[in-house]
């Protein structure tokens, strides 16, 4: 770039808006919640910096009201991935060789936008489009992607300083390259920081990137993408092709430039996917790196001596916020018997206050989930609790699809550890508890090291340390983030680096060099100053 070592400053967490009535962001968000609302747009692909019109239309409305339609988006298929891997590999050539100082500062500037002008556009666009309450959304589409655009560069900067030991008359050092070819980002509609993370993170590393956001999610990616273009994102370094998995996936992941896979959704694609890498695994001109997080069975384990407010406000918090649709969202409860009462009213007893509707009413806490599907398949599991006899639903268990996708907050008592809904994924505002002997902690605390195949996040509660300790050493590999006295959701950049590992992906570690590292390829490079010009040693006499 020029002569002078630059600098990236450690970041600090961006402050959260609290949106409380009378504040002046309250007003500026509801503005732009009206004025998104009251436009209806067509949304393109955007390929090697150029708009692409298919005429194959999908359609972008909001989950609280399906009736009502914020845009319609183009969709791509098997001949605009063609055009779009092209399009990357073109961007490649200068996008891997520009200064990562350049690089970097397209994402700080990013940052900037995203806090200052696009804030509230950015925000209003994922409560329309994903059901988000504005708490919800401004510690995701606001204050998390504002911190990875700001933390990601810095952790960059510390990968291309470390640099290997020299020794007199030899010069060591490591290029970390881009991988060679492109990486594959596929986002899921839960996050909007997930969504903007997973396809810069490459990019900032040197790769150029197609990414395919989730269809109920094009509306919020959309906005995304002219922010980073406004911020000066050379043309073809990401690539934004919305569409059908069916007709996206398999045309990318076949291609032999595929480098890497950047991947947040659930564990069966995310396996399906994987095993075409391995099955065509001689076609590619190098190993993809695979990178992906999918989902969890997070839990709250509860010591008797925990404090009953505390786990309550965790378990209606972890579990209900945001209908209950994050990856870490509690889905599951182990409480001691001679403790359940006390604790089961004061979690009746909050969730009496709590409000279900439209996003754009601030009083609600509760919305709706994404889409049919996501409404159906949630119903199913409320069903079958209400069915069995080895389950009772103490709270909630209605639904209604009318207007929108909305569910009560579901509360069901398990009276097996191994009933359905303790170790499957459910993805909705449902959580269910079993009820153990107070006298069997440590037998209980197998039970939930067991029931379920994923291990991304959980928590215990007590105030017996023994008794903590021992929670945090049978759950080891029961959760990638671990929290004590504290619900199980909630991880931020550049504090809790989040992913988890068995079904609940590679635990890669999203806001970390850990991640970033995924991204390059290192060469090692000795310089030699002044060369040996006979080949004999010394002990050859």
């Amino acid at each position: 770039m020029f002569n002078a070592k630059l600098n990236v400053q450690k970041p600090q967490n961006e402050p959260i808006l609290s949106y409380a009535p009378g504040n002046p962001e309250t007003k500026a968000l509801k503005d732009a919640l009206a004025e998104l609302k009251s436009t209806e747009i067509e949304i393109p692909l955007i390929i090697g910096g150029k708009e692409i019109r298919t005429g194959n239309f999908g359609e972008c409305r909001p989950p609280h009201e399906h009736s009502h339609l914020l845009a319609k988006y183009h969709k791509a298929g098997e001949k605009e991935v063609k055009i779009a891997i092209d399009a990357a590999l073109e961007a490649r050539k200068e996008w891997a060789e520009m200064p990562w100082e350049a690089r970097l500062s397209v994402f700080l500037k990013a940052a900037e936008l995203l806090a200052g002008p696009y804030r509230y556009k950015l925000n209003a666009a994922t409560m329309l489009a994903q059901s988000k309450n504005p708490f919800q959304t401004e510690i995701d589409s606001a204050c998390e992607l504002i911190d990875f655009h700001r933390f990601n560069p810095y952790y960059a900067m510390q990968i291309y300083d470390e640099q290997p030991d020299s020794t007199r008359g030899v010069w060591n050092y490591c290029e970390y390259r881009p991988l060679e070819g492109f990486v594959f980002a596929v986002t899921p509609f839960n996050f909007t920081s997930i969504a903007g993370n997973l396809p810069t993170a490459p990019a900032m590393m040197g790769n150029v990137v197609l990414w395919k956001p989730a269809s109920s999610a094009v509306f919020s990616a959309y906005f995304l993408m002219k922010m980073w273009q406004e911020a000066g994102l050379p043309d073809g370094v990401i690539n934004f092709i919305p569409g059908p998995g069916s007709k996206v996936g398999p045309n990318v992941m076949l291609d032999p430039n595929l480098a890497g896979i950047h991947f947040t959704g659930s564990t069966a694609t995310f396996q399906n996917m994987w095993r075409t890498i391995g099955e065509n695994i001689g076609n590619y001109k190098t190993y993809p790196r695979i990178v992906g997080e999918t989902g969890g069975k997070d839990f709250v384990f509860v010591h008797e001596s925990a404090d009953a407010d505390e786990v309550a406000t965790a378990i209606v918090r972890g579990a209900f916020e945001y209908q209950g649709q994050k990856c870490s969202a509690a889905s599951r409860a182990y409480i001691p018997k001679n403790r359940w009462n006390e604790i089961r009213e004061k979690i009746l007893a909050q969730m009496k206050t709590m409000k279900m509707g439209t996003v754009e009413d601030f009083s609600n806490f509760i919305n709706a989930v994404i889409d049919r599907p996501a409404f159906n398949s949630i119903a199913g599991y409320i069903d079958y609790a209400k069915e069995s006899p080895d389950a009772e639903i103490i709270v909630g268990g209605k639904y209604d699809d009318s207007e929108g996708y909305f569910m009560e907050p579901t509360i069901s008592i398990a009276k097996k550890p191994d009933f359905k809904t303790m170790g499957e994924e459910i993805f909705g505002p449902v959580i269910t508890i079993y009820i153990y002997d107070e006298n069997e902690y440590e037998k209980a605390l197998e039970l939930c090291d067991r029931t379920s195949p994923y291990a991304l996040t959980g928590s215990i509660f007590g105030r017996d340390r023994t008794a903590i300790n021992k929670a945090v050493i049978a759950l080891r590999n029961s959760a990638g983030n671990f929290y004590i006295n504290d619900k199980p959701t909630g991880a931020v950049v550049g504090q809790q680096p989040f992913g988890g590992s068995r079904a609940s992906g590679t635990n890669d570690k999203a806001g970390s060099k850990t991640n970033l590292m995924r991204w390059v390829s290192t060469r090692t490079i000795k310089e030699t100053f002044v060369s040996p010009k006979n080949y004999r040693y010394p002990f050859l006499g």
